[in-house]
């Protein structure tokens, strides 16, 4: 076994998210029940590398509360809590992702599929927020990377990925993450701001990130819970952030594989990286639309920036 799994246990710091992050402020729902969809692609970038796919199936409502992966998460009493699951599947490819030989110096195939169970408690006094979540699955083959780039290129009558042989192996995807947000400042309620800081530990990402983010414009109210669901609302939002990198099982394999293709080893892992997610959000009635773009710095030594985009869908219940 790798010795990256001490890292697990021993790195005490705070995190940034997955690629996929719903729980963020700004993409609050403000309802209990919602199904929302997340879709990324380095097409919205013009770019076909590193991140280059990323989708999600969100739903909330409060008979999740049952869900025993909730009973692990810490409770504050003072707060209205959201309780939800979702799919989520992300894959990452090098530049040349035609060739079938392996890319030395650039990032391996790597592809994942996880459930994630998550639990949101918004304290309305302090306006501060808490949000948790516990994801299973798998990282390797079995997550259908290669089918997925592969049926969607021949949808598109792009080049087909050559690479995916070459892929990080099965393992095991267990991860924890902690994420708490507190509002600083808040003008009339058409521009606010908020500093972010979070944990996650697991065998697919350990690493930590501490920023802000900010909205402009006809604001919702992501820390109140009072009132009916506003007829129209349209802000554009943004999150700077600087992140501390432990573990990333997508470059360096999963912590319980050996025999992977090729990896990035732990000494060409950029430790700090930044990262900087933007775009525009537009809530009408019970509909939720979102169109965002994502830049962050390398996060290996022979990287590159890598940047992306992405939209989301959603609807309440009630």
């Amino acid at each position: 076994m790798k010795n990256y799994i001490l890292i697990l246990f021993l790195l005490p710091t705070v995190l940034l998210s997955q690629k996929i992050d719903n729980l963020a402020s700004f993409r609050d729902m403000r309802s209990e029940s919602y199904f929302r969809f997340n879709y990324d692609n380095d097409f919205f970038a013009a770019s076909d590398k590193n991140y280059t796919q990323g989708y999600s199936f969100e739903y909330a409502n409060q008979s999740l509360a049952k869900n025993p992966a909730h009973s692990l998460f810490i409770k504050p009493k003072t707060s209205y809590f959201t309780y939800g699951l979702a799919l989520e599947h992300i894959g990452y490819t090098p530049s040349d992702f035609v060739s079938p030989d392996i890319q030395i110096d650039d990032r391996p195939f790597a592809a994942a599929i996880y459930i994630k169970s998550f639990v949101i408690a918004i304290d309305t006094i302090s306006k501060s927020r808490l949000s948790q979540s516990l994801s299973l699955g798998i990282i390797g083959p079995g997550a259908f990377g290669k089918e997925m780039q592969t049926a969607i290129h021949k949808l598109i009558e792009n080049k087909t990925p050559g690479g995916w042989d070459n892929q990080i192996q099965n393992d095991l995807v267990l991860n924890y993450k902690m994420g708490y947000e507190k509002q600083v400042f808040n003008f009339k309620d058409i521009a606010n701001l908020q500093i972010i800081a979070s944990l996650q530990l697991g065998t697919l990402f350990t690493n930590a990130s501490v920023g802000f983010n900010a909205t402009v414009g006809l604001i919702d109210h992501p820390f109140s819970r009072n009132g009916t669901h506003s007829k129209f609302k349209f802000y554009a939002f943004a999150q700077p952030t600087v992140n501390v990198v432990g573990f990333d099982a997508t470059l360096q394999g999963g912590i319980f594989t050996n025999d992977n293709p090729y990896i990035i080893s732990s000494k060409n892992i950029e430790r700090l990286t930044a990262q900087i997610d933007y775009g525009l959000i537009l809530k009408y009635r019970k509909l939720y639309l979102e169109y965002a773009r994502t830049t962050i710095t390398k996060e290996f030594t022979s990287g590159n920036t890598a940047n992306w985009g992405g939209f989301k869908a959603g609807f309440l219940f009630n």
